[in-house]
């Protein structure tokens, strides 16, 4: 089996075509379809077209050695997201009317919010995973979420949660309709408490919820708890095997960059880690880089099912501190702390995931609805703005906002689509689709949906 850059090589010799290459991995792959593209298919459904991923998929930008960089449709300085980037991008751009991707840590939601589309990304297990491919096949610590991607919230979601799955592995709930109450009560919040939301992104959510209040609906701020021990459990599970089974993929191919934060952890020496974890909390003043770097490291079956225990037990204390105490219906949150990144961003900015993870861990149904766009005369970062506040990561803010050259700059990601999260309790998906359409009607006409790209910068990369 050749490597991508033998593919590579080949084509640029002549000796083999890119669709001659392409026809061998479409035979190669093709042995048996996956149970949602059979249901899909069933439905209606024409399959006609895989599109762009980052290598591992474990990455939320889209790039990889075989077929390159997939842009932002609105300005390709920056990323499509991922790892379900190259759905969104053709969803933007009208080029399909309904996408698949799967979700470990917002690889549907992301994307999403980058490319202005919708996204659903059900409970796990909810629709099957039988028959697609996965860098990680046996992980179960934290389960992918395999949902759909779309223009507006009608298509979003109805056909993957149509059937139960012939070999038995999904939860065996076929859609049904469900009826909300005339007055829905909504938590939101707006910084996840390891990062300082941008203006952007804290606008998305305050304009949700007074589209939502003004239809009569409640919401109510409230302070979300356990993120950062949400990403605790998250790293020292995912990095449990040093990342090994993910990048043995990789062969002899090159690692992207976007991947060198993630897995830098394990390949170091122990003292290497504690070294870095302490000038980052001595010198450096950040008290959370150290707590989240130090997690990824190789761990023993006992250190495992330690984290195991953790995750369960912060997915239970989410319940009662969350829903239980407050009795939300719905939460509506940023998707992430920026409305997008450049390319490479993620090389140094990975931690921003942990928006989309918390829901993950706690294994929630979340939806992703565009509500903005980025706007220089209204997202310019405060001016009392203080880096590392409140226990916040003063390196990782540091990066975003400060700086000859900060990542967050409304005025280069003018027009850019900024979505919102609207999470709901485990195994209430029809809940969150119909509380979707609740929220996508409340904020009205604004454009996005079929019709609505029109790309509005192109530089060169």
């Amino acid at each position: 089996m050749s490597t991508s850059i033998e593919i590579v090589q080949r084509i640029a010799k002549g000796e083999w075509t890119s669709s001659e290459v392409l026809e061998a991995y479409i035979a190669r792959s093709a042995i048996a379809q996956a149970k949602v593209v059979a249901q899909l298919r069933a439905a209606g459904a024409i399959i006609f077209v895989k599109t762009n991923v980052p290598q591992t998929m474990l990455a939320f930008e889209c790039s990889n050695p075989l077929w390159g960089r997939t842009t932002n449709p609105w300005n390709n300085k920056y990323t499509c997201g991922g790892s379900s980037g190259g759905e969104g991008a053709l969803l933007a751009m009208d080029g399909s009317a309904l996408g698949i991707g799967s979700d470990i840590g917002g690889s549907l939601r992301i994307p999403a919010s980058y490319c202005g589309v919708y996204s659903l990304k059900p409970t796990a297990e909810r629709v099957s995973s039988i028959g697609t491919q996965a860098v990680r096949p046996g992980f179960e610590a934290i389960r992918s979420s395999h949902g759909s991607l779309a223009r507006t919230v009608n298509c979003s979601a109805k056909l993957s949660l149509a059937k139960k799955d012939s070999s038995h592995q999904n939860v065996p709930m076929p859609y049904h309709a469900v009826e909300l109450p005339s007055k829905l009560r909504f938590g939101y919040y707006l910084s996840d408490g390891m990062m300082e939301s941008s203006p952007a992104c804290k606008r998305a959510v305050l304009e949700t919820v007074s589209a939502l209040r003004k239809q009569g609906h409640e919401c109510i701020e409230f302070t979300s708890p356990l993120n950062a021990s949400a990403m605790e459990v998250f790293l020292g599970l995912t990095s449990s095997d040093g990342y090994k089974k993910m990048l043995s993929h990789l062969d002899s191919d090159p690692m992207e960059d976007i991947l060198f934060l993630v897995t830098l952890g394990p390949k170091l020496p122990s003292f290497v880690c504690k070294l870095a974890c302490w000038i980052a909390k001595t010198f450096l003043g950040d008290s959370l880089f150290p707590r989240f770097f130090s997690l990824a490291q190789e761990k023993s079956v006992l250190e495992f099912t330690d984290f195991t225990d953790q995750w369960n037990k912060v997915a239970a204390a989410w319940y009662e501190q969350v829903w239980d105490k407050y009795g939300f219906d719905g939460i509506i949150a940023p998707v992430q702390s920026l409305p997008v990144i450049p390319h490479g961003g993620a090389t140094y900015l990975s931690v921003l995931a942990a928006a989309t993870i918390t829901y993950n861990v706690i294994d929630s149904p979340v939806g992703t609805i565009p509500v903005t766009r980025v706007n220089p005369d209204t997202d310019n970062l405060s001016t009392d703005f203080v880096v590392g506040a409140f226990g916040r990561s003063k390196m990782f803010e540091g990066r975003m906002y400060l700086g000859k050259n900060p990542v967050y700059d409304p005025k280069a990601m003018e027009g850019i689509p900024v979505g919102v999260q609207l999470v709901g309790k485990k195994r209430e998906d029809e809940k969150v689709l119909a509380m979707m359409h609740v929220v996508d009607a409340a904020l009205g006409p604004r454009g996005f949906g079929p019709g609505s790209w029109e790309p509005i910068k192109t530089v060169s990369i």
